[in-house]
């Protein structure tokens, strides 16, 4: 009897760990649960089964300054995970996301023991930036799981076969319970028929501190026109006590959906309710703008960053159309308003809330398309990567 396969997977971030735990159960579903794992990964990975080299929180670290007082124990811990892979001599070491930490850790598998099947789950941007990564990737991955359908060719074109799997939002809605929004409704105490406005400013200390101003500012001018208005604003525990005190004057009724206490499903799944039972969403550039369009929920996008880093993106960013909204890209077209900058401000977010909330039928156009197209319905993409780590390891093989 032949020993059960073994894959390494190594998750540098929280969004990471949730890939890598859906991944797994893929894995044990494709194989006949003949599999094991080991790596790094946060609590979801480790609750399906991920024997832990050391905890993904070890090496998640936001930003540039942020990250400078840890590189000492990021060297180390990249050293460690490098000295466990080879003398594991697994069947493929699947990276996902965390594109530096990825990076180096496979480059230094790649030249101890190269017969190790390489593969990255969730590819680097080289769509919108950095296009010489995709040469850079095809020297150290045997194989690249991509979430967009345009991603691949970037990839094959440096001889390095890319397999588009799908986004995992698409999955995750799935399994949302088909009455969550209702009951989250009900347990809010907000009326089946009030109109509700979702605020979500961001996760992070900088987004807060510039868009909690002008996202409050216009969610109170609309309450000034629409009767009987209320608010909810998920809450993220990195930046849960700025967001308090910001809405405790704010002239209409704040639901805060508060984390604590919670677990990791339960958090995902009141969101996802909240994204659902709201009329319209007011909501930061990023993968949260994809989960309300999920949701089907016509939204506004409005963002603010310094000039230093507006300057920078403006003259870096590859894009056919300049557009931060990932379901305008997928569409080709501007369905989403996005408000960045000057135009992010109080009365201009509410008038194009207002408008959108009148009218969101090409907004509802633009997700359908959209939403085809990250493979909604299709098989799931965490079957479909789980297919593409077990292609890439037979395929090795044989080489």
């Amino acid at each position: 009897m032949s020993a059960p396969q073994h894959i390494m997977l190594v998750a540098g971030e929280s969004s990471g760990d949730r890939l890598g735990a859906a991944l797994m159960r893929a894995l044990r579903a494709e194989t006949g649960e003949d599999i094991r794992f080991s790596g790094v990964g946060g609590a979801m990975m480790r609750a399906e089964g991920l024997e832990v080299i050391f905890p993904t929180d070890d090496i998640s670290v936001m930003g540039f300054t942020e990250v400078i007082p840890h590189i000492p124990r990021i060297l180390n811990r990249l050293k460690r995970a490098v000295q466990a892979v080879v003398k594991a001599q697994p069947d493929a070491l699947v990276t996902i996301d965390a594109q530096v930490f990825s990076v180096m850790l496979t480059k230094r598998v790649r030249r101890a023991a190269p017969d190790i099947t390489t593969v990255q789950y969730v590819a680097p941007t080289v769509w919108a930036w950095k296009p010489w990564r995709a040469a850079k990737a095809a020297k150290i991955y045997d194989r690249m799981l991509t979430l967009l359908p345009f991603e691949p060719p970037y990839f094959e074109r440096e001889g390095l076969k890319a397999d588009y799997v799908g986004h995992p939002v698409v999955e995750r809605i799935a399994q949302l319970a088909p009455d969550a929004p209702a009951a989250l409704r009900r347990e809010l105490d907000i009326a089946s028929d009030a109109p509700v406005l979702l605020v979500a400013p961001g996760s992070r200390n900088r987004e807060i501190t510039s868009l909690i101003g002008p996202f409050g500012e216009a969610a109170a001018l609309l309450a000034q026109r629409i009767e009987g208005l209320q608010v909810i604003v998920p809450v993220a525990d990195s930046v849960a006590s700025a967001v308090e005190q910001a809405v405790v004057d704010w002239p209409m009724p704040v639901h805060l959906l508060r984390s604590e206490r919670r677990t990791n499903d339960e958090i995902e799944n009141r969101k996802f309710a909240a994204f659902g039972c709201a009329d319209v969403a007011l909501v930061a550039s990023g993968t949260v703008a994809l989960e309300v369009g999920a949701m089907r929920t016509p939204m506004v996008v409005g963002y603010r960053v310094p000039k230093t880093t507006e300057f920078i993106i403006l003259r870096l960013v590859r894009l056919r159309m300049l557009s931060f909204t990932l379901i305008n890209l997928m569409v080709g077209r501007k369905a989403v308003p996005e408000l960045l900058q000057e135009r992010c401000n109080g009365p201009r977010l509410a008038n194009t809330l207002e408008t959108v909330m009148a009218d969101g039928s090409a907004q509802q156009k633009a997700f359908e398309e959209a939403f085809a197209s990250f493979g909604e319905n299709s098989a799931p993409p965490s079957r479909r990567a789980a297919r593409g780590v077990l292609t890439a390891i037979a395929q090795k093989r044989q080489r």
